[in-house]
């Protein structure tokens, strides 16, 4: 039966990629064990495998920050990812809940309501893309569906090549950026989502310098000044950022602003798994493709 569902999806598979991938693989057969998910990389890859978790915390802030793929109106707000509403999770029984480990301190509490998974990504020290696909087979396997879990890879590394074979050979140098504040951002580096894509699309990053765990550095708008490099920046941006940059003779004297190259690229979550690498790589070729 395994077998007979993953052909089935391999078969699928050009239908799929001549549409955004965005877009949710359709609902997977048989009955899934319900989970809930307190983690937005954890969610949007059950979204992406067909198996929506009935409940995730902050529902609108996981659209506002990661975009697509959408959560399903299904979906249950669990209210704040660090403060769940314990009682409508209690009532909502689901047979598991996913953590990762930003949400530790809250597994004795859901442990009272269901078993709990904690699951990693990004671990010190160890390249990014094997822990991707690492991720979405062990998320398969928890909704007992292995063969969603290769389907997912396969359509994902098939766009990948697509989109960096529509690339033209000579790309400068990107840097890419997430504003924390009007004078500070995350510039994101080696060990990251962004970093692993880029390598996928055989792009250079500009940005070199040692990052957290998690694929970013914090740096100033002074900082930024110094580089020559394409900047790219990940919205959203945070409340009444922008109208000071139009202010900003720091952010004017950054060389894609004063040349008017800058690509601003919608949400995605830089802290995703494989639905975020090819949205990512979907947006950043086609900004670059429009905006040569």
């Amino acid at each position: 039966m395994l077998r007979v569902r993953h052909l089935a999806r391999l078969a699928a598979l050009t239908l799929l990629l001549a549409t955004p991938f965005t877009a949710p693989l359709a609902q997977a057969e048989g009955d899934a064990p319900r989970l809930a998910s307190l983690d937005w990389t954890l969610a949007e890859t059950l979204v992406a495998l067909g198996h929506p978790p009935v409940a995730v915390g902050q529902v609108a802030a996981y659209h506002a920050w990661v975009g697509e793929p959408a959560l399903p109106d299904s979906v249950i707000d669990l209210g704040l990812r660090s403060q769940p509403n314990l009682e409508r999770l209690a009532a909502l029984a689901p047979e598991g809940i996913l953590i990762s480990p930003m949400f530790a301190n809250l597994r004795p509490r859901l442990e009272r309501i269901a078993p709990v998974s904690e699951l990693a990504l990004y671990a010190p020290g160890e390249a990014t893309w094997p822990q991707l696909l690492a991720l979405t087979r062990e998320l398969a396997a928890r909704v007992e569906d292995p063969a969603a879990g290769e389907t997912l890879i396969d359509v994902s590394e098939a766009r990948l090549a697509e989109l960096r074979e529509g690339l033209p050979e000579a790309n400068e140098p990107l840097l890419i950026v997430q504003f924390m504040d009007a004078r500070h951002v995350r510039v994101f580096g080696a060990n990251g989502l962004f970093q692993a894509v880029l390598e996928r699309l055989g792009l250079e990053n500009a940005w070199t310098r040692p990052t957290t765990a998690w694929g970013f550095s914090l740096a100033s708008l002074e900082e930024l000044a110094t580089l020559e490099a394409r900047l790219v920046v990940v919205e959203p941006y945070p409340r009444g950022v922008e109208a000071r940059l139009a202010d900003s003779g720091l952010w004017k004297h950054q060389p894609s602003v004063s040349a008017d190259r800058v690509i601003t690229l919608p949400p995605v979550w830089s802290f995703g798994a494989l639905p975020s690498a090819v949205r990512f790589a979907e947006l950043l070729v086609s900004a670059l493709e429009s905006q040569p």
